[in-house]
């Protein structure tokens, strides 16, 4: 609205003033080189803008006269770039599609007609990983890290190829470089902070964490810290200068249990065994662990067995009913010669041992009364237990804690059962003598078991001959339901395009169908069959 109004102002002022000049016509009068000249205003005004026009034009024909090589080369530049962008745009297209073929012409077209652009480098090196040209490839990657728009696209690629030839060194320089140039990069801060963990350079690894904290989450990069001050301590001489790193790592991780014990230890070792204690008893809660429990018993030096045992007995209250408590309290207890409170503290378990519990069991035995078939007894119920816990990564069982997997992953083992241990508690079958001529047997299930429902008889196929009886053996046992034959768990079915074999093998085999007979041989022949 406001440029209307404008507008049509100016209109007015322009009509105003031509109007002012038709109403006073004056004279203009021109004396050059001997030549007069004599006109109105009007014409005078009139004559001088059609000049100015002319030489306007004039001068724009001359410049583009003058810029018209110029303007012809911008205009093949532009459509050979045009070219070139619908090349990377096929190129990148039959990439997503899976044509290799279409990848690499466009990928030719696109280096020929945009040889310095970006995304023609990319094309190329796409394709090239594409057709499995490794060294083609890795020519396109350096050709962009050499350039400050794409060097970081390049390293990206360096690393990966590097990766992908097994070459440690390659990839670990070309991650390092990227990490400089943007330390904010996340997969070049976490690729540096793997492998100075390998290389167990704990003081660069923890350099390399600082790098990258502003692309991890706070939970997760007070984690891997104290991981990495929690490794630099147990690799460290110094004992002093190992007690404040742990001691760092638990206040960014309480619950990390190899930082705790260590913290215990070494605060033990300084006579500060009430901030120990208070460490200690933190970690047990959060996460039970035999070397918590073994750490809390053993606070004070020279501490009698009977003392040892009411310090895990109370550290062993603040989880009631936990395993690891009850086996820390049975330990205890065992070297304290308290059989009692140590048959006590197992009895919860022993329905349903684990490999740990047995064996405690065993030396229980062993020590209190000697009795060397129980000792017997237990050790084989430890060998067809069930697995205990242990620090386990990547398929690997440690006897320790280790800050990194075997495949360099920082803070990879866990303590859990390894995945070959997982298996079900088994009910317990006790041994007796044999109390009835039918051989029965009796499961002894703890309470929790799930009830074994037994087994309808079926009557046996005519053709299928009888089974043998059960011979009574010298150790038999009580149960409600009678041993039978095994029946097959999985019965024998064909796929529905495998024939498989025949199912009257001993059938006639069927004649082929023939024409009939004709003549007298054909009738002669046909007699025999």
């Amino acid at each position: 609205m406001i440029r209307v109004v404008v507008f049509l102002l100016a209109v007015a002022v322009a009509a105003g003033g031509f109007a002012w000049l038709a109403d006073r016509p004056g004279a203009v009068s021109i004396t050059w080189l001997g030549y007069r000249i004599d006109t109105s205003v009007m014409v005078a005004a009139g004559a001088l803008a059609f000049g100015v026009i002319a030489l306007v034009l004039a001068w724009s024909l001359l410049r583009a006269l003058w810029r018209s090589p110029q303007q012809v080369s911008l205009f093949f530049r532009h459509r050979r770039a045009m070219k070139g962008y619908l090349a990377i745009t096929r190129g990148l297209v039959a990439i997503g599609a899976g044509d290799l073929r279409l990848a690499r012409r466009a990928a030719d077209d696109a280096a020929r007609l945009s040889p310095g652009d970006p995304l023609a480098l990319l094309l190329s090196a796409q394709a090239a990983q594409m057709a499995g040209d490794r060294a083609a490839a890795e020519h396109a990657f350096r050709a962009m890290a050499s350039r400050a728009d794409t060097k970081l696209l390049g390293l990206r690629g360096l690393y990966i190829e590097a990766q992908r030839r097994a070459d440690a060194t390659a990839a670990r320089l070309a991650a390092e470089e990227a990490a400089t140039v943007a330390p904010e990069l996340a997969w070049a801060g976490q690729a540096v902070l793997d492998y100075r963990c390998a290389a167990g350079d704990w003081a660069g690894a923890l350099e390399a964490l600082e790098s990258m904290k502003s692309t991890l989450a706070k939970a997760d990069y007070r984690r891997k810290r104290a991981v990495l001050l929690t490794a630099r301590a147990l690799a460290e001489n110094d004992r002093d200068a190992a007690r404040q790193m742990v001691l760092k790592a638990i206040k960014l991780a309480p619950d990390l249990t190899p930082a705790a014990a260590m913290a215990g230890r070494r605060l033990a070792e300084a006579g500060e065994q009430r901030k120990a204690r208070r460490i200690l008893q933190a970690a047990w809660v959060a996460n039970p662990h035999p070397d918590i429990a073994g750490t809390y018993a053993n606070l004070r030096f020279g501490d009698a067995a009977r003392d040892r045992l009411a310090r895990t007995q109370k550290l062993a209250a603040l989880m009631p009913g936990h395993i690891e408590g009850a086996l820390a309290v049975a330990r205890a207890a065992l070297e304290a010669h308290e059989f009692a409170a140590a048959r006590t503290a197992l009895a919860p378990f022993i329905a349903a041992p684990t490999r740990r519990v047995a064996t405690l069991m065993a030396e229980i035995e062993e020590a209190e009364s000697g009795d060397t078939g129980r000792v017997r007894e237990w050790l084989a119920r430890a060998m067809r237990a069930s697995g205990d816990p242990a620090w386990t990564a990547d398929g690997v069982v440690s006897d320790h804690w280790l800050p990194v997997t075997p495949n360099g992953k920082l803070d990879g083992f866990q303590w859990r059962v390894p995945l070959a241990e997982i298996a079900v508690s088994r009910p317990v079958i006790e041994v007796a003598p044999p109390a009835t001529a039918d051989n029965e047997i009796k499961l002894v299930a703890p309470e929790n078991a799930p009830t074994i429902e037994p087994v309808e008889e079926k009557p046996e196929p005519p053709t299928a001959p009888a089974a043998e009886p059960v011979k009574p053996t010298s150790r038999s046992v009580d149960t409600s339901a009678k041993v039978r034959p095994a029946a097959p768990v999985i019965p024998l079915v064909h796929a529905p395009d495998d024939p498989g074999p025949d199912a009257h093998s001993d059938a006639e085999p069927v004649p082929e169908q023939t024409s009939a007979p004709r003549g007298a041989w054909q009738r002669f022949v046909e007699l025999f069959r």
